[in-house]
């Protein structure tokens, strides 16, 4: 397994995404609107930062992060070969599982997240490209 990327809650995706483009020489190679999110990738050597804004619409997970805890770090990506593998491995050593299976997520790449309850109040994610 890669370190894939980390999912940063914002306000302002597009916004953030222009000061971390000159701040960390990246550039934006991704965009889309995926389950009420406004979905932002920069890539930084193979991995990405997610920034992730909630659609005007939208009352889902990223409008109840923000309301919760305000902007900053959501999860972090673990990239995998075998995302059912993982999750396996995972429920075997008595992690708590989010998603008992894989489901699609942003760039149509299968994912799964794990409980912060097991992971040491991180979110992790496994996503298989």
């Amino acid at each position: 397994m890669t370190f894939d990327h980390i999912g940063i809650a914002t306000e302002d995706a597009t916004g953030l995404a222009e000061r971390f483009a000159v701040i960390f020489e990246t550039h934006i190679v991704h965009t889309e609107t995926f389950e009420g999110m406004h979905v932002v990738f920069l890539e930084m050597n193979e991995s990405y930062f997610e920034l992730l804004e909630p659609t005007t619409d939208a009352d889902g997970p990223i409008t109840t992060f923000l309301a919760e805890h305000g902007a900053g770090i959501h999860h972090v990506a673990v990239r995998t070969e075998d995302i059912t593998a993982a999750l396996e491995t995972a429920r075997a050593v008595g992690i708590e599982c989010i998603d008992e299976t894989p489901r699609q997520g942003a760039w149509g790449h299968q994912v799964a997240f794990l409980h912060p309850r097991s992971t040491g109040g991180v979110l992790c994610e496994f996503v298989q490209h």
